[in-house]
């Protein structure tokens, strides 16, 4: 009888037309999720105007989307390492449709602050478990590009927003944050039923002593790909895991690169959500000279794409923890160029740098983090991530709006310090996994 991990027997069909459906239906509703976040920002100041509010008081949805995302990341991480990630994610894809759709007809703005953070929740939970799935499902080979890949469609919302919001802006509409919470929504409807056709991770079920299931599973992936069948003798063991990490992700084992990575999330959700909540309305209203308007938007949101296809290199060729150091680096030389930039072009340069950056950044965590714990805690190690983020989140708005009143290039140097120490905590990580088995 020949024995081997999931792992291994994906490796055998190696990655093909099985893990690209894949990548369509979890990028699908990434876009959707990250169009639900994007949002926030072009979508406050027509809020502001509809109701009568500030805008500091309408940016009040992205306070309470982000809570809402922090409850769901914390909550579902955890839920989908006990009940599966199946279930999951079509729970919540389901939620973020419903309650995404609903914010559309919202009469009042406390009625669209409550549904906000409703779909918050939602949103907050399909983000860590479509990573954890997706990375069961991929062999240790390539696994990082397609994990950046899968990021990649984050890009691909933020367009789609950007776009939306100018067009409802060209057009005139009378309340254009309705149009975007619409678009917004509606690719979470059609990923709910293209999810059907997902199975469950052969990873999860292997772990949960359903052997039968995962070689299933196994095999409905291999001949995806056009790969032979895994063999009538073969059978599938869960990989040995390090006794000392096993029940919680601030384990012995695990405690120091937990600390490492909680405090990068942290510190670049405050960083991206502090640009990107803010940014937009900024540019148009105001603007920088030339640098206005919601055609520049679309331009920087284009500009995250060359980041991620950096990243998804970078990850293969020179692994993952020295590619997320370098787009830290770079995220905080474009922070620090904006404060110092004299003319709209040098300010132009200097905010592409930063979407471009910012981004890839991302790529590069997104790949990261799931690697770093076994199949039994990837969802509470990518949820907590997650809820980590999701409060940077909840505090961009209000938090930095003090330092925005000071001043938006001072706001925009704060950022750079902060990410310089997501550099700095990004050393206590001493682990690297590139082209290495998942437990």
């Amino acid at each position: 009888m020949t024995t081997m991990t999931v792992d291994e027997a994906l490796a055998r069909g190696g990655t093909g037309r099985y893990q690209a459906r894949l990548l369509g239906i979890f990028g699908l509703v990434w876009a959707a999720d990250a169009m639900q976040v994007i949002a926030v920002g072009f979508a406050a100041p027509s809020v502001a105007m509809t109701f009568g509010l500030e805008r500091t008081t309408a940016l009040q949805i992205g306070t309470l989307f982000f809570l809402g995302m922090f409850v769901g990341a914390f909550v579902f991480g955890r839920v989908a390492d006990r009940f599966g990630r199946r279930r999951v994610l079509l729970a919540t894809v389901l939620m973020d449709a419903l309650f995404g759709l609903l914010s559309v007809f919202a009469p009042s703005f406390e009625l669209l602050l409550l549904l906000r953070f409703l779909t918050g929740v939602a949103v907050g939970g399909t983000l860590p478990v479509d990573y954890a799935m997706m990375a069961e499902f991929l062999p240790p080979k390539n696994r990082g590009r397609w994990l950046v890949w899968l990021e990649g469609f984050w890009a691909v919302g933020t367009i789609v927003i950007a776009l939306t919001a100018w067009i409802a802006a060209a057009q005139g509409a009378v309340q254009p944050w309705r149009w975007i919470f619409f678009i917004a929504a509606a690719p979470a409807i059609i990923g709910f039923w293209l999810r059907m056709w997902v199975p469950e991770s052969p990873m999860y079920l292997i772990r949960n002593g359903q052997e039968t299931q995962a070689r299933s599973v196994v095999n409905r992936v291999l001949a995806g790909n056009g790969a032979p069948l895994l063999p009538d003798d073969a059978r599938l063991i869960p990989p040995p895991v390090d006794p000392r990490a096993e029940g919680s992700i601030f384990a012995p084992a695990l405690r120091q690169r937990t600390l490492g990575m909680l405090a990068v999330w942290f510190l670049v959700s405050l960083s991206y959500y502090g640009v990107f909540v803010w940014v937009p309305g900024q540019l148009a209203t105001e603007g920088f000279g030339f640098v206005r308007g919601y055609g520049f938007l679309v331009i920087l949101a284009l500009a995250q794409v060359p980041g991620y296809a950096l990243a998804a290199w970078g990850v293969e060729k020179w692994g993952r923890k020295p590619t997320l150091m370098l787009f830290l680096l770079l995220s905080a030389a474009g922070c620090f160029l904006f404060t110092i930039a004299g003319t709209s072009t040098l300010i132009a340069s200097a905010l592409m740098l930063m979407s471009f950056a910012l981004l890839g950044t991302w790529g590069a965590l997104y790949a990261f983090t799931p690697e770093l714990y076994p199949t039994s805690l990837r969802g509470a190690g990518m949820g907590t991530a997650s809820a980590m983020a999701r409060l940077g989140g909840i505090l961009a708005p209000s938090l930095l709006a003090v330092v925005f009143a000071k001043g938006f290039g001072l706001a925009i140097g704060t950022f750079a310090g902060l990410l310089l120490l997501a550099a700095v905590a990004l050393t206590m990580v001493r682990a690297e996994t590139r082209d290495q088995a998942i437990g």
